[in-house]
């Protein structure tokens, strides 16, 4: 067969014949550009949001990076949510059974909404007591006290946005979700320009100009974000509504399904769980990094946010392997589920070593855009370049996790991650940290994520989900 026969992944696995490796790539790329695009977006707004933040201050970035870790946390759970029913809705669409996905998108509504309104009450309620508890100093409590409020208040904005998105990438639509998460990054910034900073005068090709602001600091960056994220998720509803595969959803019952909630909590409470032991071991982390200081808590927040230029290309191809694996499995394309997996995975790992590269270099003034303190600047370059000698295998373990999860096996590999972090990271961290300080705990994630990514490749090659479809 030629290759460039294959535009389209529902063609290519309505047609039985075999596939050239180009075309296999070819629909690989299609499914991944737009969300490493949308991925790449999301890091220039963080590296913006935080360069916002940090002109206020070492105070300022220190107080978001407290929290930062239990926001992931409490964000992670609402992801965990709709994969649940994502995972359904891919496999359902393979078979070509869309009125039944369309009945898991209500489904996954009814849930969501009852899961966030709960997990938003949890967040308003240890708001005042969480910066303390994890070894903030006085001067950035009040900050960060605030932040996460503003965040908590979003949660149920956040899991609506989270439910459309996904179920729009298991029907296969990566690039809607994808502009859309472009949008939001910009209508972030926007906001942030007007709500973090007092009102003032700037110069514009030598005119002032008055420019009104709030002048909110820390709070404004939090309010920013949340405006952004409503409108995110009203221009992800109208996306579903308007979906060749979930027009007209909320026609059928409403009535709850408790077959595929059962489901939907089988294969997501897996995922679930690794992000909420996940999380709190990063929440672990920041309670042992806290004592070293604003500085060293300021620098590890900005290290975070320089390094997923390197991490969300393969977030971004993970996206398009589980929608990938998943409609192959549910179509009975037994024969391209590997083939998927072999390529998305090689892909994740040499652009994410690519990536690494880059930053490696051009680190110093990365650090420079994000943070005028020179203190922070220095110490954040050097735990960066101890760092990115994971990346390749990083980027095995998130696309693996990609595959595995659209294949429906999310049980083992999120033990396998809990396990990773947990024996691994934290132990290490622990013994580093008191005598190298954040350089420690950075040596101590480098040599974690190489474990991680070894044991994930030794997952897909076992996995029995995906050895009894081949």
């Amino acid at each position: 067969m030629n290759g460039g026969m294959y535009t389209n992944l529902t063609r290519m696995l309505a047609d039985k014949r075999d596939v050239s490796r180009s075309d296999l790539i070819k629909i690989v790329l299609q499914m991944s550009l737009p969300a490493i695009l949308a991925q790449m977006m999301t890091i220039m707004t963080s590296y913006i949001d935080a360069a916002m933040a940090g002109s206020l201050g070492a105070e300022a970035s220190a107080a978001i990076g407290l929290v930062a870790s239990t926001t992931w946390l409490f964000g992670g759970m609402c992801v965990a949510v709709s994969t649940g029913f994502s995972i359904q809705s891919a496999q359902l669409i393979g078979a070509g059974e869309r009125r039944i996905a369309r009945h898991v998108l209500r489904q996954a509504i009814i849930a969501g909404l009852v899961f966030s309104l709960l997990l938003m009450t949890v967040g308003v309620m240890i708001a005042p007591i969480l910066p303390r508890w994890l070894g903030g100093s006085e001067e950035i409590l009040s900050d960060a006290i605030a932040y996460f409020m503003v965040f908590s208040i979003t949660v149920p904005v956040l899991q609506i946005e989270n439910v459309f998105g996904s179920m729009l990438q298991s029907s296969g639509n990566i690039r809607t979700p994808s502009i859309i998460n472009g949008i939001y990054c910009l209508s972030d910034i926007f906001w942030n320009f007007f709500l973090i900073y007092p009102s003032r005068t700037i110069s514009v090709f030598e005119v002032q100009l008055c420019v009104p602001g709030a002048g909110l600091g820390v709070t404004g960056a939090a309010l920013g974000t949340s405006i952004a994220l409503v409108i995110s998720a009203c221009m992800m509803f109208y996306a579903v509504w308007r979906s060749p595969v979930f027009r007209r959803f909320q026609i059928g019952s409403w009535r709850i399904d408790i077959d595929i909630l059962k489901k939907a909590v089988k294969l997501g409470s897996p995922v679930g769980m690794e992000f909420v032991l996940m999380n709190s071991a990063m929440v672990a982390v920041i309670k042992i990094i806290a004592p070293l200081g604003a500085v060293a808590i300021a620098a590890n927040s900005f290290g975070v946010t320089a390094e997923s230029f390197c991490y969300m290309p393969g977030y971004g191809i993970a996206a398009a392997a589980s929608p990938l694996i998943g409609q192959s499995l549910g179509a009975g394309r037994f024969d391209l589920l590997k083939r998927f997996a072999h390529i998305t995975i090689s892909m994740g790992m040499i652009i994410m070593g690519i990536a690494a590269v880059i930053m490696y270099i051009a680190v110093p003034w990365i650090f420079a855009f994000l943070t005028p303190d020179h203190s922070v600047r220095a110490l954040g370059v050097e735990i960066m370049r101890i760092e990115m000698w994971a990346e390749p295998l990083f980027g095995a373990a998130i696309v693996s996790a990609g595959v595995l999860r659209g294949a429906g096996d999310t049980l083992v590999p999120a033990v396998l991650n809990l396990c990773s972090v947990w024996i691994v990271r934290i132990p290490l961290t622990l013994v580093l940290v008191s005598s190298m300080g954040l350089y420690g705990a950075w040596t101590a994630m480098c040599i974690e994520l190489c474990c991680r990514g070894i044991i994930m490749l030794i997952r897909v090659r076992t996995s029995q989900k995906l050895r009894a479809a081949a």
